[in-house]
């Protein structure tokens, strides 16, 4: 249970540290909701500046978010990761004062990479993007001052 704990405090840490560097989420208004080990959920609300000639949330802000997401999710073991490759299906728009929540998801992580889901869904909770991404660990950690965890994977 200790354990348990201490790498959940490790996951936040992790998140906070990356946050307080991260200008592109920041400028967005993206915010990180929720954090653990493998996992975390951020949202933005979809403003006018996000929206397309259409009148709808530009692709590229969903994928920011979703990428932030993930981002958080595959540093949170104190095991610095960048993104090796990242795909998404829009499956509806989002619209100007949407809520927006992407809830990114460890679906495998080895020594050096990883697979992370991330569905992204409005306050209706209606799915509208789905993200897939590829993480490659770096050999590094996030957080200055604490060594690498041990991975008991590959």
């Amino acid at each position: 249970m200790n354990e348990d704990i201490q790498e959940q405090k490790l996951a936040q840490e992790c998140a906070l540290h990356m946050f307080s560097e991260d200008a592109a989420s920041k400028a967005l208004g993206i915010v990180i909701d929720n954090v653990k080990p493998g996992c975390a959920t951020a949202s933005m609300i979809v403003t006018e500046v996000m929206l397309n000639g259409y009148k709808t949330c530009h692709g590229g802000m969903i994928f920011s978010l979703s990428d932030s997401a993930f981002a958080f999710a595959c540093n949170s073991q104190n095991q610095a990761a960048v993104a090796a490759g990242c795909t998404i299906d829009f499956l509806r728009p989002a619209m100007l004062g949407d809520q927006l929540s992407a809830v990114a998801t460890q679906q495998y992580q080895g020594k050096r990479s990883g697979v992370y889901h991330v569905e992204v869904t409005n306050q209706k909770a209606q799915l509208v993007a789905l993200f897939k991404g590829n993480s490659a660990r770096i050999n590094a950690n996030v957080l200055p001052d604490k060594t690498i965890s041990k991975n008991p994977k590959d």
